[in-house]
């Protein structure tokens, strides 16, 4: 269970307080906020038992919260258009929840689903965790909501169980297959590192983040994704049979060394996907060796050579993502690449510190350009996990 942190808010934190009041006319009895995520390498390896090495945003999700005896869920967010959403707990179920509030509904019905005692409350919302950007909005409200959940019950949940609560919420509510990378960084990751997860057994440490004059570049394109359309489950399924065929248990067990041999057995459609897991998975553990070697820069061919497996085995990229990645690199990044579950998003890019502004203006100029609306860049730091604030 997470500690009861001071109550001690920034403006921000303490206008989702005052937020909280005009909504709901009384004080919350508590805020709690958990980050989006960067996933610095190890793309679409979750869900194939594989490695991923994502670290926490500055930017967050906060909510304010009091709980209800009434088993009514009341749902307010600063950032969507229209009234508080107003659910019954004892009513959840898939398929109910429309919109930006099947995320927080998800985790109460997760909770309950799971046996814990979980009932009504109050919820405001206030994130700048951009949505739909590959930075994982959806699991930076759902891993707040659950450690808001998780305190004020006294469920007494580890970090680790309260990402596996969100994840299911995500798969069997929101009805997004998705692994548990995002959830385990929103909840696990630390300041200044980058989280080394195995997404078999949920083993991970810390790997020090040390860039050493470099700077990490977020380019997000502004071109939305929704991992719900479909597209996402026909990727995860296509590795699932390319394992049976291979007789594996997942991807995960492909050694790099056996790769062109496995390729073979296969039907041309599944190659590709095979390729980009076995080899990703690969750059994930050459990533964590550079890091632990103290020699940041030498992560930039790693993720030059992870977008182009994105764009051309897994063709989850889009021009806009390309052209950001291109670009970069032509103005001084070591390298770029597309973060997130792709189909539009954000692209990171490796630049030193003295070039951010040079590749940033560089972007910029180019969707203009090419006629694309105009993106938005920010540096990120690696953050803390998901916490009570007050």
């Amino acid at each position: 269970m997470t500690e009861h942190m001071p109550p001690h808010l920034t403006p921000r934190e303490d206008a989702v307080t005052h937020h909280f009041q005009s909504v709901f006319g009384t004080e919350p009895e508590g805020v709690w906020a958990a980050p989006g995520r960067i996933n610095l390498i190890g793309e679409h390896t979750d869900y194939n038992d594989g490695f991923v090495l994502p670290l926490a945003t500055p930017q967050h999700t906060t909510v304010a919260v009091r709980p209800r005896p009434d088993g009514l869920l009341r749902l307010h967010s600063r950032q969507a258009d229209g009234p508080t959403v107003e659910l019954r707990v004892a009513d959840l179920e898939p398929g109910t929840v429309t919109g930006w509030a099947k995320y927080p509904a998800a985790v109460v019905w997760a909770l309950r689903e799971d046996g814990h005692p979980v009932g009504g409350a109050d919820v405001h919302v206030d994130s700048d965790v951009p949505a739909g950007a590959g930075l994982s909005s959806s699991a930076a409200l759902e891993c707040a909501l659950a450690t808001a959940y998780n305190d004020l019950n006294g469920l007494g949940l580890s970090r680790t169980e309260l990402a596996l609560v969100a994840q299911r919420a995500e798969n069997e509510f929101v009805g997004v297959p998705c692994g548990v990378m995002d959830q385990m960084a929103s909840m696990c990751c630390t300041p200044d590192a980058a989280l080394f997860l195995d997404t078999r057994d949920l083993g991970s440490r810390s790997v020090p983040l040390g860039l050493d004059g470099l700077q990490l570049l977020v380019i997000d394109t502004r071109v939305k994704h929704d991992l719900a359309d479909g597209a996402y489950a026909k990727l995860r399924a296509g590795c699932e049979r390319a394992a049976q065929l291979l007789r594996l248990p997942a991807l995960r067990d492909l050694p790099l060394s056996g790769l062109v041999e496995a390729l073979h057995r296969l039907p041309a459609d599944l190659r590709p996907l095979v390729r980009h897991v076995v080899t990703e998975n690969a750059r994930v553990e050459q990533a964590v060796a550079l890091l632990n070697a103290g020699d940041p820069a030498a992560l930039g061919p790693i993720l030059t050579a992870g977008h182009a497996s994105l764009r051309d085995d897994y063709r989850v990229s889009c021009p806009e993502t390309d052209l950001a990645a291109a670009t970069a690199e032509e103005a001084g990044a070591l390298g770029a690449r597309m973060t997130g579950g792709g189909f539009g998003g954000s692209v990171i890019a490796l630049v030193p510190e003295t070039a951010v502004d040079t590749v940033g203006e560089a972007v910029i100029a180019a969707f203009h350009r090419a006629g694309h609306r105009a993106p938005r860049t920010f540096t990120a730091t690696a953050s803390a996990g998901a916490r009570r604030l007050g």
